[in-house]
């Protein structure tokens, strides 16, 4: 009897998934849907948690899923080439099929799983355009093997052409006699975000239906409205897949308008950062362009960095996005650019600081978008002009015009009424703000100073 084994990584849905379409049409055999709990994932500091918690719903809805259409998932821990080969043992399998992905470690595993599965006699398909729209090294420029910048990257990849959309399977048989491990819950997990989003595909299609309905025609106008929160959320479901990148672009498409192609760009964003580290794998972690930065150290910036994190910086659009990242584990998109600035330029701090703690706690906590949005805030990675500084006041004032944003997640300037919020040290007689608030932990004219000169070193 035919078998086929489909290892899931970040494509935990049911619909627009090639890998489970490919392994359910092999002449009709079975299918064992497989999640591995990847001890290296998990060592290496990603098991946090928010998205622990995000991966237990998803989990569960996927399981719920299959076993609707006679099927189950099969979930176990530890090696993921250990693990994939023991279960093509006992279902004696003939075939593996997943889904590709970007990074050092991805293309390692790959490898690794090759090896293995070729010394069992089992063949292997590894399939693109599950996770991206265009996958990494899909489209390249004539003298290099990746782009290095977005816009002729974007122009490339807005005239590939995209993959139709596949259909859940009706049915998914899966063999006797493949144990598995009980699905995880977040109910066994501690130090969750008070306002973390569920997981789950059904969680992200509702949400997807939701925005091309009443979010999407405005999208372009208000994306970076902070107080409007007028931006998708879908990130943590693309990250883990519950949603189809090439589904979701199809859709925005038949949407039309300014908004749906403000938001395509977004979308081809996540794919131009994926096919860099792909081809750059070392840019998770070392300078994608150095700047020879001497970064302050951590003694000398402990203290505000500490307040960066509280959210305790004197600077209230600031301390906003920070509190709204550890009460939801999420951030809008222009608070997250600003924050990051901040932290790198105002506070001349590594990126890697900055990088380490969104991946602490953002559920949609991504390795190539994370660590390339936060290489293209401070300088190092491929933005074009490098010495860019967003000063979080002018910002804020654009962005958050009526203080909006900032009296939601800073209820020491609740009181303060209008634009005047984003400056509370000009305030005089409110008692609120001397007591509460802190005072700026650094002159921005100062900090301005600092990382010119610093750069201006190399």
């Amino acid at each position: 009897m035919n078998v086929s084994v489909v290892l899931f990584t970040s494509d935990l849905r049911l619909h627009d998934h090639p890998p489970l379409r490919a392994a359910c049409d092999n002449h009709g055999g079975q299918v064992v849907p497989l999640f591995v709990r990847d001890r290296v994932v998990d060592a290496v500091g990603f098991a946090v948690p928010n998205r622990l918690a995000f991966l237990a719903d998803c989990l569960r809805d996927l399981d719920t899923g299959l076993r609707e259409r006679g099927g189950r998932l099969v979930v176990r821990s530890g090696d993921v080439v250990e693990q994939v080969c023991r279960v093509v043992a006992e279902a004696d399998a003939g075939e593996v099929h997943m889904a590709s992905d970007a990074g050092g470690y991805a293309h390692h595993r790959e490898q690794r799983l090759r090896r293995a599965l070729g010394a069992l006699g089992c063949r292997f398909h590894v399939h693109d355009r599950v996770t991206t729209v265009v996958a990494p090294g899909g489209v390249t420029p004539s003298a290099s093997d990746h782009f290095a910048v977005f816009t002729p990257y974007f122009r490339t990849w807005s005239g590939q052409p995209l993959r139709g959309v596949l259909d859940a399977p009706r049915a998914v048989r899966v063999p006797d006699g493949v144990a598995s491990e009980p699905l995880p819950s977040r109910e066994d997990l501690s130090g969750l975000s008070e306002g973390l989003a569920p997981g789950g595909e059904t969680a992200g299609r509702k949400r997807l239906t939701a925005w091309l309905r009443t979010g999407i025609a405005s999208y372009e106008e208000r994306h970076d409205d902070l107080a409007g929160d007028a931006t998708s959320r879908l990130s943590p479901h693309l990250h883990f897949g519950t949603l189809s990148p090439v589904e979701v672009v199809q859709r925005a498409r038949r949407a039309g308008g300014p908004g749906a192609a403000a938001f395509e760009r977004q979308l081809a964003w996540r794919d131009f950062h994926r096919q860099v580290l792909a081809a750059r794998p070392d840019a998770a972690r070392a300078d994608y362009r150095t700047r020879h930065d001497h970064w302050r150290s951590p003694r000398e910036s402990e203290a505000d960095v500490a307040a960066w994190r509280e959210g305790r910086t004197g600077y209230p659009v600031i301390d906003a996005a920070m509190r709204q990242m550890r009460h939801e584990g999420w951030m809008h998109n222009r608070a997250r650019l600003l924050t990051a600035s901040f932290l790198t330029k105002t506070l001349y701090v590594d990126w890697r600081v900055g990088a380490r703690y969104f991946l602490d706690l953002l559920v949609d906590g991504d390795l190539a978008n994370n660590q390339l949005n936060w290489q293209w805030v401070a300088g190092t990675g491929t933005d074009s002009r490098p010495n860019r500084v967003l000063n979080p006041v002018l910002q804020a004032k654009r962005y958050d015009p009526d203080g909006g944003y900032v009296r939601r997640w800073v209820p020491e300037l609740a009181d303060v009424v209008g634009p005047a919020v984003h400056e509370p040290w000009k305030l005089v007689g409110l008692d609120r703000v001397a007591a509460d608030y802190p005072d700026p932990i650094v002159d921005l004219a100062d900090g301005l100073a600092r990382f010119r000169e610093a750069r201006e070193r190399g």
